[in-house]
């Protein structure tokens, strides 16, 4: 199980990432990030939300409302350009603390 601290950190690159491709909305947005990660990220929508409105307010994202195929009436979000040059810096940093990890949990002691 991954720590509450973790996800919320990991949050932002898991929103900007899945944004990367078409419009979606909130449910969607949620469900891209728990399939792709196999359920290890699971967001709710209550916790989804504000971190949508936040990145939103940041200029990272925007919404617009739109209809689903069903006709319902949805928030779409789409990553803007600020968006797309806040992701590929944030993608090279996770990368670089995976690798470090990754080298401290083979490290043998002696």
């Amino acid at each position: 199980m991954i720590s509450a601290n973790i996800k919320r950190g990991s949050a932002e690159l898991a929103i900007l990432s899945v944004l990367a491709g078409p419009p979606l909305h909130g449910y969607e947005i949620a469900r891209r990030i728990e399939r792709q990660t196999n359920g290890t990220l699971r967001f709710t929508l209550a916790s989804l939300y504000p971190l949508l409105y936040r990145m939103e307010s940041r200029g990272w994202l925007r919404a617009a409302w739109g209809e689903t195929p069903a006709g319902r009436a949805r928030r779409y979000y789409r990553l803007t350009a600020a968006g797309r040059k806040k992701l590929a810096p944030l993608r090279k940093e996770w990368k670089e603390l995976f690798r470090a990890l990754a080298r401290l949990a083979e490290a043998h002691h002696a």
